[in-house]
C-alpha cells in the first residue's frame, strides 16, 4: 500500500505528524473540561407564573389559556404542557429535534410578551427559562443555626453568595429557603372607615408616590441641566408620609391610617439539614469548564468565608457533585488502564516481545489521537467519552495484531524484512480498511439517534469511531515502520508455550473440525439455525427490557405529599418523622430537608417541584453505596414509611436516562374534570393490581377544599360597589397587594406590600375584618355582600397539546422489566370501558424509547446497506458479503445467551452493544473470505483455500477478538448496571461468534462459490 510504503520512505516527517499528535493529545487531556454528563441543550422553554391567591381554575382560565394560544402558534412544537396550581401556573413547550434552542427561546419570550397586557395585573411574576438538560447545581451548601434570626442567616447567605459568584467559571449562585423582607403597609381599616377613605384610594396614592419621572432638560445660558423631580421613596418616612387625602383642610397621612415597616413575606419554603434550621445555597458551573478546577475555587472561597463567620452558624456541603465525577472518571480510567494491562498481558503471551511492543504502541496513541480531536468537538472528559475511549479499547490493536502477524507470517516464510513488511502490509491493507469502515459504519446509526437522549450519548459513539480510524492510521503508518525496524523472525523454540498450544490446536482440532464440517455442510448449517432461533425464543421470554437502569448512586430522593390543604406547619411536621428515621440508620451521613418545594436540582434529570405545601422532599447521602446495603435500606425505609397513616412517603432511586415523568406513565385525556377524576381513580387502581409497580402517583386523588368568596351581586350592585373592588379588599387583606418596590441606600429593592396587620396566617376569622368602600364612601362589611363558603376543587389541572388530561405514574420494584410492565398495564387499560370522547396515552420510559429510538430502524438498514455496498466494492461480489453478514445472528446468539446467564435485562447499553457488534464481528469474516479469494487466486481449490485461510487466520482471528474481550473485561465488572450489559452483549456475541465463524464461514463460502469453480472447469476442458 502506497500510505505505508511512504510512512517507511518519508518516517521522519510522518513521525513528527504522529509526535504532534500525541503532544496535543496530551495538552487536551490536561486541559479538557471534565464533567459528569454530556452537555446537552434541547430546545424548549418553561414559563412560571405566580399569581396568589388563585386556585387552578383560574390560572387556567386567566394565565395558560392565553399563554397556550399564542405558544401554540410558534412552529416545530413536539408537545405543550400546562400545569395549574393554587397560584401557580408552569407552561412547558418542547420542540423538535434540531431546533436551534436560542431562536425558539426567543420565539417563545416575544409570544409571551405579545400576551403580556392581557394577564392579570396583579400576577406576582412571570419567568420564562431556556431548557438545559445539564443545568444542574454542582456544590450545595448548608448554612445552619438554630440561635441566630433568619435576617442573619440571610446576610451570611448574600455575603458568601457574593464571594463564590466571583469564582472563575462560576455560572450562578443561588440562595434557597431563606424568606424576603419586605415593605409591609399594614392598614388599619376602622381609621380609614372613619375618615371614609377606600382602599382603592391607598394604592392609588402610593403607587403615584413612588413613580421616577424624568423632568427633562432645560437650558441656562451655554449650559444645559437635567431635570430632577421628587423620584421614588428614599426611606421609610418617605412611605409613611404619603399623603393619601386631603379633605376638609386636613391632610390624612399614610402612617394615620397604617403601620410601616419591614417584615418577612409568609413563609411557604423550609429547609433543614439534619433537621436543624437552614439556608441552602447553591453553585452552578459555565459550559466548557472543568468541575475540579470549579469546585476548588469554591472550596478556597467558602474556606475564607468561614474564617470570618459567626461562631453561631456552621456551614455543610449537603451535596458535591466532584465527588461523583471524581469517582466516575477514575472508574473509567482505570478501567481504562486495567484494560490496556490486560491487552497488553495477552499479546505478550502469544508474541514475543519485540512484536508485543509493536502491538500495543497503538493503543496509546491512538488514544492520544482521539483525546485532541474531542476535545476540539467540545465533547470533554465525562461518562459518555470515556465509556466510548474504553469500548474501543480492545478494538484498537485489532489492525495493529493483523498487520503485524502478517509481516511475521513473511518473515517466517524467507522474505527479507523491508519486503516482508511491504508484501504483508499491501496484502492486508485493503481488509484492514474495509473492516474499519464497516465497524464505523455499525455505529453510524447510534450518531443518528433523536430527542434528547441522542444528544446525550452522541459523544460516545463519536469517540469510538475517530478512535477507530486513529488505530487505523497508525497500524497503516507506524506499525509497518516499527516493524521495519525492530520486527524479527520468532524461531518456533522461541514461542511461548501458549501460542505453541495455540499453534497445535490449530493444526489438529481445528483443521480436524472444519473438515468434518466441510463433509456435512448442511447439518452444521441446520444446526447454527437451530441454535439461533432458539436465542430469539430466550430472548422473546426470558430477558427482561429495562432500557434506563438506576443510576447506583451513594444518594436517594424521599418524597412526601400531603392530603391536600395541608399547611406547611404539618408537612414540616411529617418531614420530621422522616428525619427522625433516618437520624437512626447507620448508613446515612447526612440529609437536606426541604419543606414546600423540591430540592434544587443536583442530578440531570430529575426535576424540582414548585411551591406546593403539600410537599417535601429529602435529599439523603450515604456514607458509600454498596448494591446490597442499598436494596436492603430502600426496602426497609418503605416499609417503616408505609405504616405512617394518611401521607404518602416515596422512597426513590436516582436513574439514568432522560428526563421522563416516572418509568410508567399514563396519560388520561378528557375534557370534564369529574369524569377524568373517576377514570383516574379506576386507572391508579388498575396500575395497583400490576405487579412490580410502586409509588403511584395519581394528582386527582383527592380534591382541595377552598374558602369560595360568593358575592351577592345584587347588593354589591345597590350599594355601588364594583365586583373588582371587593377581589382586591380580600386579596390585599389576606394574601397582602404587592404595590410597588422601594430601593433602600445601598441598592436592595423590597416589594412593598399592602395587607391587614395580621400577625401570623391568615385565619376564618379574618374575613370580619375586610371592609369595602361603597360609592357613597361608606365602608361596608365584606359579609354584608358576600358569603363565605366552603368549596371543592381540583388540585391541580393540566394541559397535554391544549387537551385536559391528567397523568398517573409509578415506578418500578428492581429488578423488574419495565417494558413488561407497562405493557401488562396497557393490556389492562385496553379492556376498561372508556367512556366517549375519553382516551389513554403511554408516556413514561416507553414513549421515550419510541422517541428516541423511532428513527434507528431506517438508521440501522441505511448503515447495513453500507456495509454491504463497502463489501461489494471489496470483493466484486453479492454472495460474499452475504457470507460475511451471516456473522451477525450468530453474534446475538451469544448475546443473549451472556445477558441470560448473567440475569441483565436489555438496556439502552445492551442494544449499544449490539449494534457495535454488527461492525466488529464481521471483520474476522472478512479476514477469511479475503485470504481465501487470495488463495483462490493462486490456484488452490476451494475446500484448500477455505481450510488454508481458516488455519492461517485463525491467530489474528483469535487475538483480535481476545483483545477486545479482555478489554472490556474492567468496564463489564466495574461498570455498574449501567455498562455491565454492554459489556456482556459484547463479549458474549464476539466469544460465541468466533467460534462459529470460523467454521460457519468456510462452509457458507464452499456452498457458494462451488458452481462458480465448476463453470470455470468446464470452461478450462474446453
Amino acid at each position: 500500500m502506497k500510505l505505508s510504503r511512504l510512512a517507511i520512505e518519508q518516517h521522519q516527517f510522518f513521525i513528527i505528524i504522529i509526535l504532534l499528535f500525541i503532544l496535543s493529545g496530551i495538552i487536551s487531556f490536561i486541559q479538557m473540561p471534565r464533567s459528569e454528563d454530556p452537555q446537552v441543550s434541547p430546545a424548549g422553554s418553561t414559563v412560571v407564573v405566580i399569581y396568589p391567591g388563585a386556585n387552578p381554575s383560574d390560572m387556567e382560565e386567566l394565565v395558560i389559556d392565553p399563554i397556550e394560544e399564542v405558544i401554540n402558534e410558534l412552529e416545530d412544537i413536539k408537545q405543550l404542557n400546562s400545569n395549574a396550581r393554587d397560584g401557580l401556573a408552569v407552561i412547558g413547550v418542547e420542540f423538535e429535534a434540531g431546533s436551534d434552542p436560542d431562536e425558539k427561546y426567543s420565539d417563545v419570550v416575544q409570544k409571551v410578551n405579545s400576551v403580556r397586557n392581557n394577564l392579570p395585573e396583579n400576577i406576582l411574576s412571570l419567568d420564562i427559562t431556556k431548557w438545559s438538560i445539564t443545568d444542574v447545581n454542582i456544590l450545595q451548601l448548608a448554612l445552619v443555626s438554630e440561635v441566630v434570626s433568619y435576617r442573619e442567616l440571610e446576610k451570611e447567605a448574600e455575603r458568601l453568595k457574593n464571594s463564590l459568584e466571583k469564582g472563575p467559571g462560576v455560572k450562578s449562585i443561588e440562595i434557597w429557603a431563606d424568606p424576603q423582607q419586605e415593605i409591609r403597609i399594614s392598614l388599619d381599616l376602622p381609621k380609614m372607615a372613619q375618615r371614609n377613605i377606600p382602599l382603592q384610594m391607598v394604592l392609588g396614592a402610593i403607587k403615584t408616590a413612588n413613580e421616577n419621572i424624568p423632568g427633562g432638560t432645560v437650558d441656562i445660558g451655554s449650559k444645559q441641566f437635567n431635570i430632577k423631580t421628587s423620584g421614588s421613596y428614599k426611606t421609610l418616612d418617605d412611605i409613611r408620609n404619603t399623603i393619601v387625602t386631603f379633605m376638609m383642610g386636613k391632610i390624612t397621612y399614610l402612617k394615620d391610617i397604617a403601620e410601616v415597616d419591614f417584615s418577612y413575606e409568609d413563609q411557604k419554603y423550609l429547609a433543614r439539614f439534619n433537621g436543624y434550621r437552614a439556608v441552602f445555597v447553591t453553585a452552578n458551573q459555565k459550559e466548557g469548564t472543568n468541575i475540579f478546577s470549579v469546585n476548588a475555587e469554591l472550596k478556597q472561597r467558602l474556606a475564607d468565608f468561614e474564617k470570618n463567620l459567626p461562631s453561631t452558624i456552621k456551614v455543610h456541603t449537603a451535596f458535591d457533585q466532584s465527588e461523583s465525577v471524581s469517582s466516575r472518571v477514575s472508574g473509567f480510567f482505570l478501567n481504562l488502564l486495567q484494560g490496556l494491562i490486560l491487552v497488553g498481558v495477552v499479546m505478550f503471551l502469544f508474541f514475543d516481545w519485540r512484536a508485543s511492543l509493536i502491538v500495543m504502541m497503538a493503543i496509546p496513541t491512538s488514544i492520544l489521537i482521539t483525546l485532541s480531536i474531542i476535545d476540539w468537538a467540545d465533547y470533554g472528559l465525562q461518562q459518555m467519552t470515556i465509556a466510548g475511549l474504553v469500548l474501543a479499547l480492545g478494538m484498537l490493536v485489532d489492525n495493529a495484531i493483523v498487520v503485524t502477524q502478517n509481516i511475521a507470517r513473511f518473515l517466517e516464510l524467507g522474505y527479507k524484512r523491508m519486503d516482508a513488511v511491504l508484501q504483508g502490509t499491501t496484502q492486508i491493507a485493503w481488509p484492514v480498511v474495509n473492516s474499519t469502515l464497516t465497524t464505523v459504519l455499525a455505529f453510524i446509526p447510534m450518531m443518528m439517534i433523536g430527542e434528547v437522549t441522542g444528544d446525550f450519548i452522541r459523544s460516545m459513539p463519536v469517540t469510538v469511531v475517530v478512535a477507530l480510524l486513529a488505530s487505523l492510521f497508525i497500524s497503516l503508518t507506524l506499525t509497518p515502520f516499527l516493524s521495519s525496524r525492530f520486527l524479527k523472525i520468532e524461531k518456533y523454540q522461541q514461542k511461548s508455550r501458549l501460542r505453541r498450544l495455540l499453534d497445535h490446536i490449530i493444526e489438529n482440532n481445528y483443521q480436524r473440525r472444519l473438515q468434518a464440517a466441510l463433509r456435512k455442510p448442511y447439518l452444521y448449517l441446520g444446526g447454527a439455525v437451530i441454535i439461533f432461533l432458539l436465542s430469539l425464543l430466550l430472548f422473546k421470554f426470558f430477558i427482561g427490557v429495562s432500557f434506563f437502569p438506576k443510576a447506583e448512586k451513594p444518594q436517594l430522593i424521599i418524597n412526601i405529599n400531603t392530603p391536600s390543604g395541608t399547611n406547611l406547619d404539618k408537612t414540616a411536621a411529617v418531614a420530621s418523622y422522616v428525619e427522625s428515621i433516618l437520624s437512626q440508620r447507620p448508613e446515612v451521613k447526612h440529609f437536606a430537608t426541604n419543606i414546600g418545594r423540591g430540592n434544587p436540582r443536583i442530578y440531570y434529570n430529575v426535576i424540582p417541584e414548585n411551591e406546593k405545601s403539600t410537599h417535601a422532599q429529602i435529599l439523603v447521602e450515604l456514607k458509600q453505596y454498596n448494591p446490597g446495603y442499598f436494596a436492603r435500606l430502600i426496602k426497609e425505609l418503605r416499609d417503616e414509611f408505609n405504616t405512617h397513616p394518611g401521607v404518602e412517603i416515596e422512597v426513590k432511586e436516582f436513574e439514568q436516562g432522560p428526563p421522563i415523568e416516572a418509568p410508567i406513565a399514563i396519560r388520561i385525556i378528557g375534557d370534564n374534570l369529574d369524569s377524568l377524576k373517576k377514570i383516574a381513580h379506576d386507572s391508579e387502581q388498575i396500575i395497583a393490581s400490576t405487579e412490580g409497580t410502586i409509588n403511584i402517583n395519581n394528582p386527582l386523588r383527592t380534591s382541595a377544599t377552598d374558602l369560595q368568596v360568593k358575592i351577592n351581586r345584587a347588593k354589591a350592585g345597590m350599594l355601588g360597589i364594583p365586583l373588582v373592588d371587593i377581589d382586591r379588599a380580600v386579596r390585599a387583606s389576606l394574601a397582602g397587594f404587592p404595590i410597588s418596590d422601594y430601593r433602600d441606600p445601598e441598592g436592595k429593592e423590597y416589594q412593598i406590600v399592602v395587607r391587614l396587620p395580621i400577625q401570623d396566617n391568615p385565619s376564618y376569622s379574618d374575613f370580619d375584618k375586610i371592609y369595602i368602600a361603597s360609592v357613597t364612601g361608606n365602608q361596608v362589611p365584606l359579609k354584608q355582600v358576600a358569603s363565605i363558603e366552603f368549596a371543592a376543587t381540583p388540585m391541580e389541572i393540566d394541559h397535554h397539546n391544549l387537551d385536559r388530561n391528567v397523568t398517573l405514574t409509578s415506578d418500578v420494584i428492581g429488578g423488574v422489566s419495565v417494558n413488561a410492565t407497562t405493557k401488562k398495564v396497557i393490556n389492562k387499560l385496553d379492556q376498561y370501558d372508556w367512556p366517549k370522547g375519553y382516551r389513554y396515552a403511554v408516556g413514561g420510559e416507553l414513549e421515550s424509547q419510541q422517541e428516541s429510538f423511532g428513527g434507528m430502524l431506517q438508521a440501522v438498514i441505511i448503515a447495513m446497506v453500507s456495509i454491504f455496498a463497502v463489501l461489494v466494492l471489496q470483493f466484486r461480489s453479492y454472495s460474499q458479503p452475504l457470507i460475511v453478514f451471516s456473522a451477525i445472528p450468530l453474534a446475538l446468539v451469544g448475546s443473549v445467551l451472556a445477558l441470560l446467564i448473567t440475569g441483565n435485562s436489555f438496556s439502552f447499553t445492551a442494544f449499544v452493544g449490539l449494534t457495535s457488534l454488527v461492525g466488529i464481528v464481521v471483520n474476522n469474516s472478512i479476514i477469511l473470505v479475503d485470504y481465501s479469494n487470495q488463495l483462490r487466486a493462486e490456484g488452490k481449490s476451494v475446500r484448500e483455500a477455505v481450510i488454508e485461510a481458516g488455519k492461517t487466520r485463525f491467530i489474528p482471528i483469535f487475538l483480535t477478538t481476545g483483545t477486545t474481550i479482555v478489554g472490556l473485561i474492567p468496564l463489564t465488572l466495574g461498570g455498574g448496571s449501567l455498562w455491565a450489559p454492554l459489556g456482556w452483549s459484547l463479549m458474549g456475541g464476539l466469544s460465541v461468534s468466533t467460534i462459529l465463524t470460523l467454521l460457519i464461514v468456510p462452509i457458507l463460502y464452499t456452498i457458494f462459490t462451488r458452481e462458480k469453480v465448476a463453470k470455470e472447469m468446464v470452461t478450462e476442458n474446453q
